[in-house]
């Protein structure tokens, strides 16, 4: 086991201490993917030889230590590759590392009785698919012959399945950091099944990062939309716009479609949060010009309310649909 996949317990609204957490991580290796909003791959190759420990005991002292510093406990997953170590983090429990076998026959058996979606990059609808036609766990996709999985999910897709229910992981860590954005996060006071709330959630958390880019004179080129639910898992999908935008509309269209696509089913879900990246100035942003008289007066509606809320505070004007 060389990688570490670290998913840290932070209370709701406290991302501010992520950069902190990645550089207790780097005290071990300099090979640290940030996975945001709470999360981290590190690759221990050198570490382990360096300090004459195996991944295990290693994340046992970072587990410590973000104790020891920042009052933070984390959940750790570990494996010989990436895909393995986030496969790991699902049964894994803060205080307990849950570690995949190098040895292919014992990753074969930890794998076959996971279900697909335990997978990173199964999302909903290719779960649906596959369940339809018995493939509901990993050990029937690993068996199944890999033409019919190019069948029913794509040429492409159906081959990088095959690859990882076989326990393939030919993902690598990409050293990098944590990119300048925005977030807004809506917890639930508890497990929330109603899709109405969920999208009054959603469209709270876009008009508050889209006020908030607008005070800043900056706009965003990606969304990124995280789902929490009750299990402690979590769903992440992100979408580059067409544009560069700080219009709240738009960034409620955007993040809609994307809760929408994952295609959720009475889940229980424990929070909302949307992140704004590749943040930019808003003077330096290129825009498609538009004749639309109807977006025209929506941006000018949305100033004033601006200059409501800088003056009387951030609920003088709200939608309607958020009032009740």
């Amino acid at each position: 086991m060389t990688i570490l996949c670290v998913r840290f317990q932070l209370p709701p609204m406290y991302e501010a201490a992520l950069p902190g957490l990645l550089g207790l991580l780097e005290d071990f290796t300099p090979v640290v993917e940030a996975l945001p909003p709470d999360g981290a791959l590190a690759d221990l190759r050198g570490a382990q030889r360096y300090f004459g420990r195996d991944a295990v005991d290693l994340a046992s002292v970072i587990r410590v230590r973000a104790l020891a510093r920042y009052g933070v406990d984390c959940a750790i997953g570990a494996g010989p590759g990436p895909m393995l170590a986030r496969v790991a983090l699902r049964d894994a429990r803060p205080g307990v590392t849950c570690a995949v076998p190098e040895d292919p026959d014992a990753v074969a058996e930890f794998l076959a009785g996971l279900p697909v979606s335990a997978l990173p990059g199964v999302g909903a609808a290719t779960a649906r698919t596959l369940c339809e036609y018995g493939l509901d766990t990993l050990g029937p996709v690993a068996a199944a012959p890999l033409s019919t999985l190019q069948r029913l999910i794509g040429a492409r897709a159906g081959r990088e399945l095959r690859e990882k229910a076989n326990g393939i992981d030919r993902g690598r860590v990409v050293p990098n950091a944590v990119s300048r954005s925005l977030v807004a996060e809506r917890p639930f006071a508890l497990d929330e099944l109603d899709p109405d709330r969920h999208h009054r959630a959603l469209l709270s958390a876009a008009e508050e990062l889209g006020a908030r880019l607008r005070a800043l004179e900056q706009v965003c080129r990606t969304l990124t939309l995280t789902v929490r639910y009750a299990d402690r898992s979590s769903t992440t999908r992100s979408r580059t716009l067409k544009e560069p935008t700080a219009h709240s509309a738009a960034l409620t269209r955007t993040a809609c479609g994307m809760y929408e696509a994952l295609g959720l089913q009475r889940a229980r879900v424990r929070a909302i949060a949307l992140r704004a990246e590749g943040l930019t100035c808003a003077d330096q942003a290129s825009y498609q010009l538009t004749f639309d008289p109807v977006d025209e007066k929506v941006r000018r509606i949305e100033e004033v309310a601006d200059r409501a809320r800088a003056k009387f505070g951030p609920r003088a004007v709200i939608p309607g649909s958020l009032a009740a």
